[in-house]
């Protein structure tokens, strides 16, 4: 039977925007907004350019967007900075940029500083500082900041360690779906941690990460039916 835990995965991306580019007549709409300062407007426009990977021009107006205020232009500034697209890579100009966002409780800016503090990209390493913005993303409903979070509490990393808490937040993160938090949640089960042991629940929650196509879950759940579970 695998007994580890799943290792916490850096996941970022450009917004909640599709990857649309936008038709040529709302396009030229838009982009009279943008110049008149429409900080909407201006985020689309950057938007636009993004997906035809102009990046420089993406964050030109991603600038003119942030400065205003916008939460989601911030946001995407510092996963540019993150990634180096159209700047030079500067983790400390992408905390810069996740933090205003984050002020303004993004909660995908809250989870990516989160992972930075923890793993000390452009700041020092902080787990308590983690846990924090893990804590205000995962209360948003971001499955990877409530797995993230379940993983801190099992771990007594930033906190007390908490395994019924722990359980909580995995189980909060399953229900969304979340492969790993669905195969953490089984090993819960399995082990007796923060829950009383159930090897058939146990063997639900690894089908469910399976049927995620996650291996070890399958794994797992083979592991349970010949054992007679």
């Amino acid at each position: 039977m695998k007994k580890r835990f799943i290792a916490l995965a850096f996941v970022i991306g450009f917004s909640n925007v599709a990857n649309v580019a936008l038709a040529e007549t709302d396009y030229q709409k838009t982009l009279q907004q943008a110049e008149e300062g429409n900080a909407k407007a201006q985020f689309d426009v950057a938007r636009n350019y993004y997906n035809e990977q102009d990046y420089k021009k993406a964050l030109q107006w991603l600038e003119k967007s942030a400065n205003q205020g916008f939460a989601k232009a911030q946001y995407n500034i510092g996963v540019m900075y993150y990634e180096g697209q159209g700047v030079k890579q500067n983790y400390k100009k992408a905390i810069e940029w996740y933090q205003k966002s984050a002020n303004q409780d993004i909660a995908k800016a809250q989870y990516n500083l989160g992972q930075m503090y923890r793993k000390g990209q452009g700041v020092r390493q902080d787990y308590k500082k983690a846990f924090y913005w893990y804590q205000k993303s995962a209360n948003q409903g971001d499955a990877r900041a409530q797995f993230n979070l379940a993983s801190m509490y099992r771990l007594g990393n930033g906190v007390q360690q908490d395994y019924k808490k722990a359980f909580k937040w995995f189980k909060k993160s399953a229900n969304q779906g979340y492969s790993k938090a669905q195969f953490n949640l089984g090993l819960m089960y399995y082990h007796g941690k923060g829950v009383h042991q159930n090897k058939y629940t146990a063997k639900k929650w690894f089908g469910k990460t399976c049927n995620n196509s996650y291996q070890d879950g399958c794994d797992n759940y083979q592991f349970l039916i010949q054992q007679g579970y």
